[in-house]
């Protein structure tokens, strides 16, 4: 029998990345993601797999993203009981962020109940806390570049791809087939990760295409944000800061903190950081150092230049502030938790700022603000937008266009076939061109829930 993948999300779309390898009635699903975006895609999450959960034998993660991992509390409640094979990093970070998506959605049920904006009576969690705690025990810690066995016959190994801590592309080989997932593929000139390494020999290629028709400007991120922040503090502004918790908050803090240094914003001007799990990422650098680009003195930085916000009471408060300050709060496509709140507050005002730090997905209320428009609506309710709205384009945690073509040509020999996954339909078809005419190579653009051999 050939070895099949099938595209359970991640095809044609930046969000859902599930792809189930089968060989043999074994079955390996790579990444177990939540949709995100588009309400047609989040209505995903609910429909049921076309495998059932008990079927699956392992799952590999390439890293924490909920739209990577965040599936998985649901698939265990569902019935799956076996590894989850991801590395060290990933495994801390998922402890942190699949409790928090859990309260997150218990939360904005609640929420939706009480104010009765939610067309379901009673709304309903996707999954709660302790279904995230319940599959927390699931989670097997690899090294990088160590090969591991996750059911008799397969191999796989993981190799750092920067991005976010623990970020991984992952060699999966299965008879005969070697299989390459890049994962989300970071920058190699990132301000605080590390660049991916180069790529494994492999027949066949997952490539994620997120900016695969963009090319990053050639400004880093404090020289885009500071005159951005001068701006606001000048006028008394509030700035709210959209951040995925993990990796942009803590790229945002390092760059705030370089600035200050360089006298290009005044010390005095107080950060917050209004997120726990984005509190609880933040020191999990000092627990990997080979990781990322930071020192000892830069790591204690981050977590002593901005007051740490953990208590909802504490970051009520905020709210009886005036500005000067900045907010750093997730989620970095303000699709949910506390940015919502800081947002419907400040973003009526002329006087504050609203800065965008990374890809907004299509549909999500980062994508709306990122359009100009004059209102979003935020817990069923429309909040004008008086705010200036401010894109950062350097901010970008993923590669672009050429630095995912040079990627693909570390590889030792051409593979037989590439796969352009987890993008737009836009981005990842230009990739696909590219990846065509300037490499020489088969590639194609998967549909969703399509099944092609390896």
């Amino acid at each position: 029998m050939s070895v099949t993948i099938t595209f359970l999300g991640g095809a044609s779309t930046v969000t859902g990345s599930k792809y189930l390898v089968q060989h043999e009635g074994k079955r390996l699903l790579v990444d177990c993601g939540l949709f995100q975006g588009y309400k047609q895609l989040r209505l995903r999450n609910w429909n049921p797999l076309p495998v059932p959960p008990d079927q699956i034998h392992a799952v590999l993660l390439t890293h924490a993203h909920l739209d990577h991992s965040g599936y998985l509390p649901l698939l265990a409640k569902e019935g799956f009981v076996g590894h989850v094979y991801a590395s060290r990093g990933t495994r801390d970070l998922c402890r942190i962020l699949w409790p928090d998506s859990g309260h997150i959605q218990e939360e904005d049920a609640a929420f939706a109940n009480r104010h009765g904006f939610s067309k379901h009576a009673p709304a309903l969690p996707l999954y709660t806390r302790q279904d995230a705690l319940n599959a927390l025990p699931l989670l097997k810690a690899v090294e990088f570049d160590k090969t591991i066995s996750p059911m008799p016959g397969w191999k796989a190994s993981f190799s750092p791809a920067g991005h976010i801590l623990g970020a991984s592309s992952i060699l999966l080989e299965v008879a005969g087939r070697r299989i390459l997932f890049s994962g989300d593929l970071g920058r190699p000139d990132d301000l605080i990760m590390s660049p991916p390494d180069d790529a494994p020999q492999a027949d066949t290629v997952l490539i994620e295409s997120t900016y695969g028709d963009r090319i990053h400007p050639k400004e880093d991120i404090p020289a885009e944000l500071a005159p951005a922040l001068q701006r606001v503090a000048k006028r008394g502004g509030v700035a709210v800061v959209p951040v995925f918790a993990v990796g942009r908050a803590q790229a945002l803090l390092h760059a705030i903190h370089l600035l200050k240094m360089k006298g290009e914003l005044p010390t005095s001007l107080p950060v917050f950081l209004d997120s726990p799990m984005a509190v609880h990422t933040t020191h999990l650098f000092e627990d990997h150092p080979g990781e990322h680009r930071l020192s000892h003195q830069d790591t204690r930085a981050l977590t002593h230049n901005a007051t740490m916000i953990n208590s909802t009471d504490e970051s009520k408060a905020l709210a009886s502030r005036h500005g000067p300050m900045v907010i750093l709060s997730a989620s970095g496509m303000a699709t949910g938790g506390r940015v919502l709140h800081h947002l419907a507050h400040y973003a009526g005002n002329h006087r504050n700022m609203i800065i965008l730090t990374g890809y907004q997905a299509p549909g999500t209320r980062g994508a709306t603000l990122a359009s100009g428009a004059k209102s979003v609506r935020i817990h069923g309710r429309d909040v004008d937008v008086n705010a200036e709205v401010v894109q950062l384009e350097s901010a970008s945690a993923h590669a672009d266009a050429n630095q995912l073509l040079a990627w693909l040509r570390t590889m030792p020999q051409p593979p037989d076939q590439v796969y352009v996954v987890h993008g737009d339909p836009g981005p990842a078809d230009m990739m696909r061109s590219r990846i065509k005419h300037e490499l020489g190579w088969r590639a194609v653009v998967p549909e969703h829930g399509s099944t092609w051999p390896t």
